[in-house]
C-alpha cells in the first residue's frame, strides 16, 4: 500500500537536502500518515483509514461525516 492520505490525498514530494556548503542532494518528504479508526454514526459502524495529521485536524474541526463527504468528491475515497 502506498504511503497515501486516504482522505487529502497528501503523498510524498521530492526536494533537496542543502548542505552547510549549499551542496544539493536529492530527498524525499514523507507525509505524516498513522492508522485510525473511526465510528461514523448515520451508517452506525466503524472504519479504518490510513490519514494524515493534516486530516485528523479536519476531522476534528468538522466531523468525520463532513469530510468523508469531500474526500469521496474529490476521488480519494473508494468504498469497497
Amino acid at each position: 500500500m502506498s504511503r497515501i492520505c486516504q482522505l487529502t490525498g497528501k503523498k510524498a514530494m521530492s526536494g533537496n537536502s542543502v548542505s552547510f556548503s549549499n551542496k544539493k542532494n536529492k530527498r524525499k518528504f514523507d507525509v505524516n500518515l498513522t492508522r485510525k479508526r473511526f465510528y461514523i454514526p448515520e451508517e452506525d459502524r466503524w472504519i479504518t483509514l490510513r490519514v494524515s495529521t493534516h486530516a485528523l485536524k479536519n476531522i476534528n474541526k468538522k466531523g468525520i461525516s463532513a469530510v468523508l463527504k469531500e474526500a469521496r468528491d474529490n476521488g480519494f475515497l473508494i468504498e469497497h
